[in-house]
């Protein structure tokens, strides 16, 4: 939370100083969960309400075929006067932070009303089986194959009351398509959903790590961990022990899916402007809407994995294509020799134009771009890109 509050202070432009002032009272006299309630939607800046946002489109995505791996198109969008990046990336399923790499690091708070930007709806599906949901660390962006496969879900009652379980191969694997129960063969996803995400900060980074979804609930309450209530406790001068489910302070948001990865879900938030941020303790959270949805979709026993790529490569029909992200929690020396070896890894060294590779590089756009000898499929020869 005091990362998220000292975010929307730095950002605010010089221009609001009636929102600074207001801040920064807030900071003296509040504390940091009120102060991000306080910041979080300006009244004069909101361009939607959460009723739209509630109502906001899903899209689903046709999975594509063969060696294709990209999905989406990229869309432009005319800023408004009055229009924040939190609220513009909210509305289209991305968050501030992509539309700012996208566009030149724009400003999140007061982007220039008039100016046509690009909306950062077009993914490379991370290097992955196409099934179950498939999280990419430093893109910080959810992929749900859909419908996937679910195993079992073998349980082992304890005192703690805590019940942990593991995935379980199953040889007919079943799946539940539109209320439907089909057992036998194999399930084959069709679409791709995918979802932005919040993630933990550098302190409590977001592991890596293969699991199973093993339950879901409807209001969850939050036991707060004693390390985290310490750390509220000091910073705070108050902490609670639980959080009801219908308290609209809960940070889980109104839905919770669990995972057999220990200590970690995928759940909504009291705060959506903490997508696209490094802000929780590690767990993973969506948009009220989009974990909404997915909740409602996802099934118990349904696989998927956490994975780290902040490099990846692309293919559309005959085009190559790059995708680079911040190498978020540092796990690389250098993200251009991390992008070598991937080039190695692929075999596509004769494919790739290795000055265009070390500009996307160095942009980290997070926008799939082009990559081999040439002018771009549809650009005209000669012409600029």
């Amino acid at each position: 939370m005091a990362e998220l509050a000292n975010h929307l202070l730095d950002n605010a432009k010089p221009g609001s100083l009636v929102l600074q002032q207001l801040i920064k009272s807030a900071i003296r006299l509040l504390s940091i969960t009120l102060l991000v309630a306080l910041v979080a939607i300006p009244p004069a800046l909101a361009g939607w309400t959460e009723d739209e946002f509630e109502h906001r489109p899903l899209y689903a995505y046709p999975l594509p075929h063969g060696k294709d791996n990209i999905i989406g198109n990229l869309i432009t969008y005319q800023l408004l006067k009055g229009d924040t990046l939190l609220d513009v990336g909210r509305w289209f399923g991305v968050t501030a932070r992509e539309i700012s790499n996208a566009n030149d690091k724009i400003d999140w708070w007061a982007p220039p009303a008039g100016r046509q930007i690009v909306l950062p709806d077009e993914h490379i599906l991370p290097d992955t089986p196409h099934v179950g949901i498939v999280l990419n660390i430093p893109e910080m962006r959810v992929y749900y194959y859909y419908p996937s496969p679910t195993g079992g879900v073998r349980h082992k009652k304890r005192k703690t009351g805590v019940t942990p379980a593991a995935y379980v191969e199953g040889i007919a694997p079943v799946a539940y398509v539109a209320g439907k129960k089909h057992a036998g063969g194999a399930i084959v996803p069709t679409v791709v959903y995918t979802f932005p995400v919040g993630l933990g900060r550098y302190d409590w980074k977001t592991p890596i790590g293969a699991f199973t979804v093993r339950g879901k609930t409807r209001n969850p309450t939050w036991v707060v961990p004693e390390n985290i209530y310490k750390e509220h406790l000091e910073r705070d001068g108050e902490a609670e022990h639980v959080v009801s489910g219908t308290d609209p302070d809960n940070p889980l948001g109104r839905y919770r899916i669990e995972l057999t990865l220990p200590s970690y879900a995928l759940h909504g938030t009291n705060v959506p402007w903490g997508v696209g941020m490094e802000v929780s303790h590690g767990c993973v959270r969506l948009y009220p809407e989009d974990i909404q949805r997915l909740f409602n979709k996802v099934k118990i026993g349904t696989p998927g994995q956490f994975v780290y790529q902040p490099v990846k490569f692309g293919w559309r029909g005959d085009a190559l294509y790059v995708e680079v992200h911040e190498d978020l929690y540092g796990r690389y020396a250098g993200i251009w020799a991390h992008a070598q070896k991937e080039v190695e890894r692929l075999g596509i060294e004769d494919q790739v134009d290795m000055q265009k590779l070390e500009k996307a590089i160095e942009q980290k756009s997070g926008v799939p771009t082009y990559i081999m000898p040439g002018p771009a499929p549809g650009t005209v020869p000669g012409s600029a890109g």
